[in-house]
């Protein structure tokens, strides 16, 4: 089978590139000796997860979880703030053998977990910048909530999310330390007033990119480096030539007065984040590259999406395109992570476009 064969919209995952993506990111974590925890919220595959190569990783979803238990990963992380309603069914995937932990930053919510017959091990999460989650490192409710989970309490998290607004190698090298630094006081906190505290859990893919020092840390939980997109192109977190996965879309009409070309992929299937917007090259909802991945159109992107249709605006520069109708080309995503939601599946090539592989993926909560 071949590319020109598939249905459109669809994910092509270029294996290549995939496992240059794994290997380097396995080394960076490797020279400072912590562990890798790879977050699977992106590839949500277990054909990824087993190419990653770590025994623990980190999900999302519980949906995520019972998928990669079932496939024979035990040692989970779920990184969302757990709820009463959700410790029951992590309490089911533990009592089948998992070993899934949950974080919370909330006192009650500990008190919940603690009451539990076969409580889950648990990290506090902690706000190092970003704002989303966490108590501040040096916050007094830290020991309460650690006083009340008890032996539940495994360690600390935070993830450096903020990092994504650095420009420079020296932004992302201050928000690294910041990250690292904001959860070992955490943890040197809870040492000090008793508490084991055996994991010390950080990560973004810049972040880990750009640290120097990750003395005190335990663990890096990167995830969208696997497959990288445009917004962590431009930002440094991965060459250009590092994006692993795009949408393989047909032509479907042409618009020659406006230099564009329609296409079957829109919103739906590209999503509408316009993440390279808040960088110096918007790209868009995307750049379109050839059937090969290559960059044979310039700057050709994704200008305007309807729900099922995109509008290429093609590059003003480079002669226009021969692209008949039902000609295949693929869209390089502005943000991976909410691109590839839309599917169920991927179409693995190695080189050229033979379809070397189908890779079922889990979606849902």
């Amino acid at each position: 089978m071949r590319l020109a064969d598939l249905p459109t919209p669809c994910l092509v995952l270029d294996r290549r590139i995939l496992q240059h993506n794994l290997a380097w990111m396995a080394h960076a974590v490797a020279r400072h000796g912590v562990g890798l925890r790879p977050h699977m919220k992106t590839a949500k595959s277990v054909d990824v997860a087993r190419l990653a190569g770590a025994s623990a990783i980190t999900v999302s979803t519980l949906a995520e979880a019972e998928y990669f238990v079932g496939h024979g990963f035990s040692d989970v992380l779920y990184a969302v703030g757990i709820t009463p309603q959700k410790l029951e069914q992590v309490a089911k995937l533990n009592a089948s053998g998992a070993a899934v932990m949950v974080i919370t930053d909330d006192l009650d919510m500990a008190g919940h977990i603690a009451g539990q017959v076969l409580p889950p091990r648990v990290l506090i999460e902690i706000d190092t910048g970003e704002h989303r989650g966490g108590l501040a490192p040096d916050d007094p409710l830290l020991l309460d909530i650690a006083e009340r989970l008890g032996p539940c309490l495994q360690g600390v998290m935070s993830h450096a999310g903020h990092s994504y607004g650095g420009r420079s190698p020296q932004e992302m090298l201050r928000y690294a330390e910041s990250e690292r630094s904001g959860a070992v006081f955490a943890a040197d906190q809870l040492r000090a007033a008793g508490h084991a505290v055996p994991i010390v859990s950080i990560g973004s893919s810049p972040t880990a990119r750009a640290a120097v020092d990750l003395a005190g840390i335990t663990e890096m939980r990167p995830g969208v480096y696997m497959f990288g997109d445009l917004f962590q192109a431009e930002i440094g977190t991965h060459r250009g030539e590092d994006i692993a996965v795009s949408v393989l879309a047909s032509v479907i009409g042409h618009r020659p007065a406006q230099n564009r070309v329609v296409i079957d992929a829109g919103a739906i299937a590209l999503s509408k984040d316009r993440s390279t917007e808040a960088t110096g090259n918007d790209q868009g909802f995307g750049l379109m590259v050839d059937v090969l991945g290559r960059r044979s159109y310039g700057r050709s992107i994704v200008g305007q999406a309807y729900q099922e249709h995109g509008m290429v605006d093609l590059d003003p520069i480079l002669p226009v395109p021969y692209l008949p109708i039902g000609s295949k080309v693929r869209i390089l995503p502005n943000h991976t992570c909410l691109m590839v939601a839309a599917y169920d599946r991927y179409f693995v090539v190695d080189e050229g476009d033979t379809v070397a592989a189908i890779w079922p993926r889990v979606n849902g909560w």
